[in-house]
């Protein structure tokens, strides 16, 4: 018996992740044009080439638009493969905050976002809770981790540690503008290390000195 072509899939199986994507392009680009205060849903239906229903089919008011499309794209970014040293989880941390904060729109949008959030406290709150208390939790997870394997002490002031992990690159690329030296970011992980206690375990100590 031969076997029953599949039909291709059409209608709203193909389009759905095509609108999704062009609707969070055009979030993210109206942003970057017009800032919060003055970004409407339907300026964000237009760019992206949809009726405004398609919009509030996903999203019931202009702030959880932004947050959900916010979040989608920045929670993903501060997950980062873990390393067998805490030494190569602080790299890779670094690291993945640069990208973020380089990023063309984020460095765009989270000014602006971020004195929004100072006159409006809802905005504030959402953004806490579905952006940064995400991003941290997974900050937490790496410094966790380093405690597991010995190289931190039991005692760590996690929160403390998380806002010494992101101040400084935060402070040198968004509140400075200024650029990186090349070697900023082994400079900056050696200072941390120091300030979080850390003590190299015999496996991070190998592969330190294996790629020193």
């Amino acid at each position: 018996m031969s076997e029953v072509p599949r039909r291709a899939p059409t209608g709203n199986a193909l389009f759905r992740p095509r609108i999704t994507s062009a609707i969070t392009e055009a979030v993210l680009e109206e942003l970057a044009a017009h800032g919060y205060a003055r970004l409407a849903m339907e300026a964000v239906a237009r760019r992206a080439g949809v009726g405004k229903s398609a919009l509030y089919r996903r999203w019931p008011s202009k702030q959880d638009m932004v947050i959900a499309v916010l979040s989608e794209f920045s929670v993903p970014l501060a997950d980062v493969p873990e390393g067998v040293s805490l030494r190569e989880d602080l790299e890779s941390v670094l690291q993945a905050l640069h990208d973020w904060l380089t990023d063309p729109h984020v460095a765009t949008i989270l000014p602006d976002l971020t004195a929004e959030a100072v006159r409006n406290p809802a905005l504030a709150e959402a953004i806490r809770t579905t952006i940064g208390e995400p991003r941290r939790a997974l900050g937490t997870a790496v410094l966790l981790r380093a405690v597991e394997r010995g190289e931190l002490p039991a005692d760590l002031e996690l929160e403390l540690a998380l806002d010494l992990l992101a101040a400084p690159v935060y402070w040198r690329l968004s509140v400075r503008h200024a650029q990186l030296e090349p070697d900023y970011f082994d400079r900056l992980v050696e200072h941390l290390l120091r300030a979080l206690d850390a003590r190299p375990t015999p496996q991070g100590q190998a592969h330190h000195n294996s790629v020193a």
